[in-house]
């Protein structure tokens, strides 16, 4: 039987990259290998943006000022939970044509539907706080501005980034993958720069440690960093209808590639975080300086330490994290806010609401690099809101179809969701409770 190919997309590629990727999935593609997965790149890449946030910049230096390589493991941990996640979210989108606010607007009560999207829009406000801000004390850094014009800047070249969709999805998703690769090739330099301890950075890589209450801190904020909800939502409606197809055998192909994207997307970007952490351990830690608190401090003390082209080196990746991050996190909202209500307002007044709190953390001069921390761990406190009903749709064999969970990828998806809510709740015990 012949298998049926469709073209309807939320969001169209091109219309070579279409059948290109349509020609692949039936089998008539004689392309070679990595030219037949090219078209079903993307994604994955747009999603682990928020993976390497400024946020990210902020928990991770402060984590490796503080403990050196002692939290290596958390972002290890992170970013394996955080290739489940996102392969539940890729496969809800191409399983059902519709994403996870979508799911969640369709099966839950009315008013568990809003108070969800009530969270969601917090967690929006909370990651394009971390986004904005961290673009912004780039721009500071660089160009010696001051933060409010900075933050100016900020807007508009989210502006100028968002407003490429109007000339396909895929001048964006080349725009943020440039931009993600800058941060790559940066920590890329920075970490050959810094020379570490390759054995300590594998022991603390594999071996769980905590050292006091802080550590517990950073070690959530990380977690809020790297499984970020508002990246879960999104990847599901990157994939919802970017390439449709019906027949099990497409779908179970599809989703192969899609696999690939994720693998290789999340790992680029936990080898990201790694450096980052790497850095701050074996320059500022190993030196004494374990009050580096500040991405201002860290970009003014790398310079004696490294050089001065590890301080510009380090001021380009905060910027280019913080403009290709603060433009998902848009996109995000817009995506949520559709999904949950039924509702979207025009993109600038979305940019401009969200940014209203990064203003006003700006103006009246609270320490940005704590805000990014404090930040990360309001995410952490959303994730719940995304990865219980992602495991719930995602194990139902009348949503999904040939792409339903197995029984084993779905009590691990439980184990990541424990992890999250304990790590929560054991941080407000000893924040709260035991001081």
């Amino acid at each position: 039987m012949n298998e049926t190919r469709t073209t309807r997309r939320k969001k169209p590629l091109s219309d070579g990259t279409t059948e290109t990727a349509l020609d692949v999935l039936d089998g008539s593609s004689r392309k070679g290998r990595l030219s037949r997965l090219l078209p079903f790149m993307g994604p994955a890449f747009i999603a682990s943006v928020a993976y390497i946030d400024p946020g990210n910049f902020a928990t991770n230096i402060q984590g490796g000022a503080k403990f050196g390589y002692t939290l290596l493991w958390v972002i290890v941990a992170s970013n394996l939970m955080a290739m489940l996640v996102q392969t539940l979210s890729a496969k809800l989108g191409i399983a059902t044509g519709l994403n996870l606010a979508e799911q969640c607007r369709n099966h839950f009560p009315r008013p568990v539907v809003l108070m969800m999207w009530g969270v969601m829009e917090i967690v929006a406000m909370a990651t394009d706080l971390a986004e904005f801000i961290g673009a912004a004390v780039g721009f500071n850094l660089l160009l010696g501005i001051p933060l409010w014009l900075a933050g100016i800047m900020t807007a508009i070249a989210t502006f100028l980034i968002l407003g490429l969709e109007r000339y396909g999805f895929r001048s964006v998703e080349a725009v943020i993958t440039a931009l993600l690769g800058v941060v790559a090739v940066s920590y890329l330099i920075e970490t050959v720069m810094d020379r570490p301890n390759w054995g300590d950075v594998l022991y603390h890589s594999v071996v769980p440690q905590f050292s006091g209450t802080e550590s517990v801190l950073l070690a959530t904020g990380i977690v809020g960093a790297t499984i970020m909800p508002h990246a879960i939502y999104l990847h599901s409606a990157l994939t919802q209808g970017r390439i449709t197809v019906k027949a099990p055998s497409q779908l179970q192909r599809l989703f192969r590639y899609e696999m690939v994207d994720v693998i290789a997307a999340m790992g680029l970007a936990s080898m990201v975080n790694m450096a980052m952490m790497i850095m701050a351990a074996s320059t500022f830690f190993s030196y004494g300086l374990t009050d580096v608190a500040t991405l201002e401090t860290a970009h003014r003390t790398l310079e004696p330490l490294l050089g001065r082209t590890s301080s510009w080196i380090f001021g380009v990746s905060l910027l280019a994290s913080g403009l290709a991050s603060s433009a998902v996190g848009t996109m995000a909202g817009q995506v949520m806010m559709q999904g949950f209500v039924q509702r979207r307002i025009p993109v600038w007044i979305r940019r401009l609401v969200t940014i209203a709190p990064s203003l006003v953390v700006i103006s009246i001069g609270l320490d940005p690099t704590r805000t990014l921390i404090i930040s990360q761990v309001v995410l952490s406190f959303g994730l719940p809101f995304a990865v219980i009903p992602l495991i719930m749709f995602t194990r139902r064999k009348t949503l999904m179809g040939v792409l339903v969970n197995r029984p084993a990828t779905t009590a691990l998806t439980c184990v990541v969701a424990a992890l999250i809510v304990a790590l929560n709740v054991y941080l407000v015990y000893r924040v709260f409770i035991t001081g």
